[in-house]
């Protein structure tokens, strides 16, 4: 495996922490929208982590004749999709609310605020972390190029 492979294995995952962090903050942004463009509470969103898909296998039998059987498998990691969670939304009893049901009911969305910023702090960790293994590439790479001055 080279140098620039494992920078983009680290850009991955730095990326895919983005996208997780953007999706969470836009949870904390709606967690009192009682009213969408598609109808009732907003829904709170989850992305799910998915492994790089393995490369072609005209590309796998190339790479594995080259003694590199490991390599095909480290491609980084993506966001497969944003899924709705589907957990029951939260009813609040506010018969004064325009939003409010017959019975007096109101549909608040299913974000909880302190799971959202668990979430948020373990998506920040993540990020740092590929910061960290990117940071220690680039510095072995430029102390690579030391040896030959």
């Amino acid at each position: 495996m080279n140098l620039f492979h494992s920078m983009k294995i680290s850009a991955s995952g730095m990326s895919a922490e983005r996208l997780r962090m953007d999706v969470i903050a836009s949870n904390i942004a709606n967690a009192d929208t009682t009213r969408t463009p598609e109808g009732g509470a907003y829904r709170r969103h989850v992305s799910l982590m998915q492994a790089q898909p393995a490369v072609n296998s005209f590309q796998f039998l190339l790479r594995r004749s080259k003694a590199a059987i490991f390599e095909p498998y480290l491609n980084g990691v993506r966001v497969g999709a944003i899924v709705e969670d589907p957990s029951p939304m939260k009813m609040v009893y506010d018969p004064t609310h325009p939003d409010a049901q017959e019975d007096g009911y109101v549909e608040y969305p299913n974000v909880d605020i302190m799971k959202e910023m668990v979430e948020l702090i373990t998506a920040s960790r993540g990020y740092e972390s590929n910061v960290t293994a990117f940071n220690s590439v680039k510095n072995m790479a430029l102390k690579a190029l030391e040896i030959g001055r």
